[in-house]
């Protein structure tokens, strides 16, 4: 009965691509995931699923990623209350970038792949400086949430001069490799397939607006009709906070949006410099991010307050209508927040019952030596999709790949690529991951579709990063 551990992510994930309810999907998954904790008891499972939750908060990456969520919310509305948005349309289709599909979708593109620092803010980013010219051109949430979802994380353990880069070093490191572990990462972002395939694909959409699948019908849906969102969506932000128009006396500007998320990418390399002694890579990326969207909020209610001459002396917006303005955005971000919850609760569950594990003894050393390479990359996608955290997967799989490498006589850099390639697709595609979560947030889409939308083109460029982890480990071998 130990295969019984996989129930409650599989349970979680399967009620919320059938049902679209994510929220009782996620609370059924965890609450069987207690239930089994308890022995089989539910009631206890109930105790044991309040329990979880509480642990969330106690958890210090988890408190700040909440933290931040319901800050970002602030930052989106009062931003919106400025005129920034609106300024930043008529400043972006003054220089042609707002005028075609193209354009916009390159934009949305290049910010994800500029901003590899943290993904979190690289999809925070992409959201609210694309998402007003992807709705004024009629292109679907669910595509700007893709851009969003496929330039984050792919990004940042593409170019790992980052926390992803720093975290994964230290996993390297401990296994005392023959290998200078820094070598061996640098190698290992050659053959992290998926995350380049995922980038390069995307840079093919963006440029040609091929597409197919639910993607392609959710975007003639919103060319037809003009919807955005499919009917009957239920998407991350609200409309009252996702399209906020500001107060009559109010010039629109594009400095209002741009000088806040100027402030919020600057504050990201200040965080995790100090954060980090000196050091960026070792820096905290959730306490950076925490730091810079404070920041920026900070920067955006002292800069909409100051008198302007053009406007008679009057403030953009007073600190106290600003302070509405946030608590109103805030409050639009707890359904986000409240899913974080359960998405973090499940995977401490996961993690108490010992899936992961339970998954690599499972598979073990099975097959010949150039098989390896690919049977590692879907133990790892199975893993990070289902605890929808590819740091987990990491974790757990690294310790045990690196060996298992040595053992086997294939380089150690192609083994944790496959590593990276399986964390990386897993992260991307699972409803329960944060970076998921967020990407919908960023781009005030429906979670489900977004996850629904993308999922066909992940799947490709998995299948292709199969192939290639085949074809490597027959070279190598």
């Amino acid at each position: 009965m130990d295969w019984i551990v996989l129930l409650p992510p599989v349970v979680a994930i399967g009620l919320a691509m059938w049902t679209r309810q994510i929220y009782l999907s996620l609370f059924a998954g965890l609450w069987l995931g207690t239930t089994i904790l308890a022995g089989g008891n539910p009631v206890l499972g109930l105790r044991e699923l309040a329990d979880q939750i509480v642990t969330v908060f106690t958890t210090e990456s988890n408190a700040r990623i909440l933290v931040f969520c319901l800050l970002v919310g602030g930052l989106v509305a009062l931003v919106q209350a400025s005129g920034g948005v609106q300024g930043f349309i008529k400043w972006a289709r003054a220089r042609g970038w707002g005028e075609s599909r193209r354009g916009a979708e390159l934009l949305a593109w290049g910010i994800g792949v500029v901003l590899f620092v943290e993904s979190n803010i690289s999809s925070l980013t992409v959201g609210a400086v694309s998402r007003p010219l992807f709705d004024q051109l009629d292109l679907p949430r669910e595509k700007l949430a893709y851009y969003c979802d496929a330039t984050c994380a792919p990004v940042c353990m593409s170019i790992p001069l980052n926390g992803w880069g720093a975290f994964v070093l230290g996993l390297v490191g401990a296994q005392e490799l023959s290998q200078n572990a820094v070598a061996v990462l640098a190698e290992a972002v050659l053959f992290n397939f998926f995350a380049l395939f995922a980038i390069g694909f995307s840079l093919v959409l963006a440029l040609t607006g091929w597409g197919f699948g639910a993607m392609r019908r959710a975007e003639k849906r919103a060319a037809d009709t003009g919807q955005v969102l499919r009917p009957d969506a239920q998407p991350m932000i609200e409309d009252d906070v996702a399209r906020i128009e500001p107060p009559d006396h109010v010039t629109p500007q594009a400095r209002n949006l741009l000088l806040p998320v100027a402030v919020m990418v600057a504050m990201i390399f200040v965080g995790l410099y100090v954060t980090g002694g000196g050091n960026l890579m070792e820096g905290s990326g959730s306490t950076a991010v925490l730091w810079a969207v404070g920041t920026a909020l900070g920067a955006a209610l002292l800069l909409y307050a100051i008198p302007r001459p053009l406007r008679e002396g009057r403030a953009t917006l007073t600190l106290g209508t600003s302070m509405d303005w946030v608590v109103k955005g805030a409050s639009g971000l707890v359904p986000v927040t409240l899913l974080l919850v359960l998405a973090f609760a499940l995977g401490q569950v996961s993690q108490a019952l010992e899936m992961g594990d339970y998954v690599v003894q499972l598979v073990g050393e099975q097959g010949p030596a150039w098989w390896m390479p690919v049977l590692v990359f879907a133990v790892t996608s199975f893993v990070a999709f289902t605890l929808g955290s590819s740091w987990t997967a990491f974790a757990i799989l690294i310790p045990v790949v690196m060996p298992l490498a040595v053992e086997v006589a294939l380089p150690s850099s192609l083994m944790l690529g496959a590593v990276l390639s399986g964390g990386i697709f897993g992260d991307h595609t699972s409803p329960l991951s944060d970076t998921s979560i967020i990407s919908s947030m960023a781009a005030a889409s429906d979670h489900v579709d977004h996850v629904n939308t993308q999922m066909p083109y992940a799947l490709v460029q998995a299948g292709l990063a199969a192939v290639a982890f085949v074809v490597a480990g027959l070279l190598a071998g």
